[in-house]
């Protein structure tokens, strides 16, 4: 039983990895993936605290620090498709402000 669940996590995180590495399209694309290997990190986490034995408070502060990716994410996303009209890595100028 336990076993099965960290190959799905493992699974999950992997996928998310590769989804990332993959988007070069959209910046929300890239970010929906970075999410799912988040989710896929805290299920290992949560199961391997559960296993030792020790305190939760070190995957409570990881949920913490996903959720703030998450809303710096959006955050971000929500700016440069304001001053750019979308969100293709393409239309991102290394050269512009």
């Amino acid at each position: 039983m336990m076993s099965s669940s960290i190959l799905l996590f493992l699974v999950m995180s992997s996928s998310g990895l590769s989804a990332f590495v993959f988007s070069h399209k959209h910046l929300l694309s890239a970010l929906l993936a970075l999410e799912f290997m988040m989710l896929g990190i805290f299920g290992l986490l949560s199961i391997m605290s559960s296993k030792v034995g020790v305190e939760a408070y070190f995957v409570m502060f990881f949920l913490i620090m996903a959720a703030c990716e998450g809303a710096l994410g959006l955050s971000l996303l929500v700016s440069i498709v304001r001053s750019h009209g979308n969100d293709y890595f393409s239309s991102f100028g290394s050269l512009s402000c």
